[in-house]
């Protein structure tokens, strides 16, 4: 017992080992409740059910928060909850490219939620090895922020130039990579993601990845692309890797839960990635000042974060008040492979 006690008490990169527990305890017992008791029988999920889970998940992560302000202090939670909106904020482009995927795919909203739900669990580890190889970068060469602040000024600013630009699925390297390489079927398979079927040469019984695998390797791949902008963001607010690391994964939940809602009227949120370019740009310059010994509040990155967003999902909707919602399965630019 004082072994147990001693090793819960001890430390786990800068952070006592039992708030790791509780996290991890607390993820697991999301990701349980969600399939295994909200999500049971499978079923297409509308926008309401979207919303009230998301208002869920904003709830399990804003209590979890308060109990790291409580803890460890204000400083670590406004860290925490300004981690948690900038990667909300940066992954919400994330969505509207999942949902082009599941359009040109012929991804049903039955089976949508499988796949992400499925990719949360490669995020979760995806995210610990990208988050841990930063935090070791930024422990040992400290002036290595300079270039992260520096890569998102870019990211931000070709963000404005391709404002405009639809993703083009058709030409997508990742997709044409996958379909070259693997043995794909044209048609669905129910909720499989491979199905045994005769090789087109050989007639042998060989496995084949379905339009669903496709899918989930591609959300797979586009979050670790994202994840090169959100990540270094997080750090320009702190360098604890416990506060980046939560608050990223706390933040993608929250966003698996509202994909719904957003695919549902994906049309309406066209210009929100203006605000989003904004954000970058001047996460990249706190970044940047970092290394020369300038930091700005993390109060007043929270407060001007928070207003460009809701300034760019307020002024999106004011501007298509009069457009119908269009679902990414209706969108025009999605190019829907035919099966």
């Amino acid at each position: 017992m004082d072994m147990l006690l001693s090793a819960f008490s001890g430390e786990f990169l800068g952070t006592p080992v039992y708030f790791w527990v509780a996290f991890i305890a607390i993820v697991l017992a999301l990701l349980v409740f969600d399939l295994g008791i909200l999500h049971k029988d499978e079923h297409e999920i509308e926008a309401k059910e979207s919303l009230m889970l998301y208002g869920f998940y904003v709830i399990i992560a804003l209590a979890f928060g308060a109990w790291v302000w409580f803890q460890r202090g204000s400083q670590a939670g406004l860290e925490f909850y300004t981690g948690y909106l900038i990667e909300q904020s940066l992954a919400m482009d994330n969505m509207f490219v999942i949902a082009t995927i599941f359009g040109f795919l012929g991804i049903p909203r039955l089976y949508q939620h499988r796949v992400l739900f499925w990719g949360i669990l490669g995020v979760i580890l995806f995210r610990a090895v990208l988050i841990g190889v930063g935090a070791a970068l930024v422990h040992q060469f400290s002036w290595i922020l300079a270039i992260f602040g520096a890569f998102l000024i870019f990211t931000g600013l070709k963000m404005f130039k391709h404002e405009d630009e639809e993703p083009n699925m058709e030409d997508n390297k990742i997709y044409k990579f996958l379909s070259s390489r693997f043995r794909v079927t044209k048609e669905l398979h129910g909720r499989n993601f491979t199905v045994k079927a005769p090789d087109l040469k050989t007639g042998k019984l060989v496995t084949w990845l379905t339009p669903l695998a496709i899918a989930l390797i591609m959300v797979e791949i586009v979050d670790l692309i994202f994840a090169v902008d959100s990540v270094p963001a997080v750090f320009a607010v702190t360098q604890d890797t416990f506060i980046v690391y939560t608050s990223n994964i706390f933040a993608i939940l929250g966003l698996r839960a509202l994909y719904f809602a957003l695919a549902a009227a994906m049309n309406r949120f066209r210009y929100l990635q203006v605000s989003l370019a904004v954000i970058l740009v001047l996460i990249g310059i706190k970044i940047c000042l970092v290394p020369f010994g300038i930091h700005i509040d993390t109060l007043l990155s929270l407060g001007v974060t928070i207003s460009i967003l809701a300034a760019g999902v307020f002024y999106s909707l004011w501007k298509t008040r009069n457009e119908p919602n269009i679902s990414a399965e209706d969108h025009p630019e999605t190019g829907k492979l035919e099966p």
